[in-house]
């Protein structure tokens, strides 16, 4: 039989994160292996139109979503995930499928990320096995998230840094390729 008493007391979580780190971890969490790896195969079937407007669709739902979610962090803040909503909202049995499901997720987007990473650099070391790229990367997740907290904030910082600085570039040479500065 299952015990219906709960404890009153609430997780805690150190803070270690700046403003700085959350911000632009928000920001570069927004741009996807996705962008870089998939976009011209969309591209080249829905036509640039048609892949604009499938993004700004999917944009107007994650941007509901999320301040829904928004709406209810500011109502009940919590310092675990957010399928403590859904837990509460619903029912104990909703959150918990929602936080493995989340949990399969990100295991499923961590082995996606490193075949992407694996084919990236296949082109640049094409006589390199793939699976030491893979192994090379999944050490670098391991070891950032083994360091301390403000350490891995700090790594997202500049890691999310360079993917903007990437996204900027690629609309800036965009643009020149565009009004004819650079021929294509």
């Amino acid at each position: 039989m299952v015990s219906e008493t709960k404890t009153t007391e609430a997780p805690t979580l150190r803070r270690e994160l700046k403003a700085r780190h959350l911000t632009m971890i928000a920001i570069g969490g927004s741009i996807g292996t996705g962008l870089f790896v998939a976009s011209g195969a969309t591209i080249s079937q829905a036509g640039p139109g048609g892949a604009l407007l499938s993004y700004i669709l999917i944009g107007l739902m994650v941007y509901f979503l999320m301040t829904s979610l928004g709406e209810l962090a500011a109502f009940m803040p919590v310092s675990g995930s957010f399928a403590t909503y859904g837990q509460n909202y619903v029912e104990e049995g909703f959150g918990f499928a929602l936080g493995w499901n989340y949990w399969y997720n990100w295991a499923v987007t961590i082995a996606v990320d490193l075949v992407a990473s694996q084919l990236v650099m296949s082109y640049w070391f094409p006589d390199t096995p793939g699976w030491i790229w893979s192994a090379l990367f999944l050490g670098i997740m391991f070891l950032l998230n083994w360091i301390s907290v403000r350490g891995f904030g700090e790594a997202e910082y500049w890691f999310s840094l360079i993917k903007v600085a990437t996204v900027i570039i690629f609309i800036i040479v965009g643009v020149m390729m565009i009004v004819g500065i650079f021929k294509g």
